[in-house]
């Protein structure tokens, strides 16, 4: 018996890859070729090499945004992960308050970035703000327009109350899935809420909470419009995280090679750091 293969479904494959190719590869060879390239307009250009990539790798102003970039997403990562455990774990399992907390969890989730950015804009404002009268009705000297640690704690406490409700979503579902038969065990052992937790649920969690990891690192690491419409980067370059640089460089100073080659870096470095989630994540499936 002779078995025909159907070939239709590339049909529907055809346009898919054709959208891809449009929205990512064909930007992505224009951002390569700017970045060996020099061009003072009229769509002239003339052969730099990899100039535009040593000159990036020895900038200090690369190297000073790269590590705010860094050590944002690492407080963030610090805060939002822990954080969103223990809110998923104080979550009702069972009942009708399960449908208004995961309502409430997704509602941040469903507001646009450059309105997050305006919202605490407002809030935060010294003089009008809720926050920032709150605050300096506390006594607390606080103004995060014109001091760099109030302006950097407000941009943290931003993404916080912005992005803490994916990890509780995400670590929810995760303990959801633990059968009942853990629980009645540990009961039965008589341990403790620590054990428990330490025991059944974070070994239960890993796969979830690497992912959680991943989304959120990946996000933090190229945060732009929310920083931009709170602060603007400033004061001074306290906010200026990697992606606020790289579009003062393309847009405001309209250095096209340098700031191709920035963006390339910065590119490699999310792929470099979202392979190692994911070969991570791949070892302790095969665990």
């Amino acid at each position: 018996m002779t078995k025909t293969t159907n070939q239709k479904a590339w049909y529907f494959v055809v346009p898919v890859v054709g959208l891809v190719a449009f929205n990512a590869l064909i930007p992505l060879m224009t951002v390569v070729n700017y970045s060996v390239q020099e061009t003072f307009g009229d769509n002239v250009f003339f052969w730099e090499g990899v100039k535009w990539f040593e000159e990036v790798l020895k900038s200090e102003r690369f190297h000073a945004s790269f590590l705010r970039q860094l050590a944002f997403t690492g407080m963030i990562l610090a805060i939002e992960v822990p954080l969103g455990i223990g809110v998923a774990l104080s979550m009702p399992r069972k009942g009708p308050w399960v449908s208004v907390c995961l309502v409430l969890m997704a509602l941040p989730l469903l507001i646009p970035w450059n309105v997050v950015g305006a919202m605490w804009n407002i809030f935060a404002l010294p003089d009008i703000g809720l926050l920032g009268r709150g605050i300096n009705a506390l006594g607390i000297d606080y103004n995060f327009t014109q001091q760099p640690v109030a302006a950097w704690m407000t941009t943290v406490l931003m993404d916080v109350w912005h992005w803490t409700s994916l990890v509780v979503l995400l670590a929810y579902a995760g303990l959801c899935s633990i059968p009942d038969a853990y629980y009645q065990a540990a009961k039965i052992d008589g341990a403790s809420a620590w054990s428990v937790f330490r025991r059944i649920q974070l070994p239960k969690l890993k796969r979830v909470l690497t992912i959680a990891i991943l989304l959120r690192f990946m996000d933090s690491f190229m945060i732009y419009t929310e920083p931009f419409v709170l602060t603007g980067g400033g004061p001074g370059n306290t906010t200026t995280f990697l992606s606020i640089d790289l579009v003062k460089i393309a847009l405001g100073q309209f250095d096209l090679g340098p700031a191709a080659a920035m963006s390339l870096i910065y590119f490699l470095a999310v792929l470099l750091v979202c392979w190692i989630f994911y070969t991570l994540m791949m070892r302790n499936e095969e665990q």
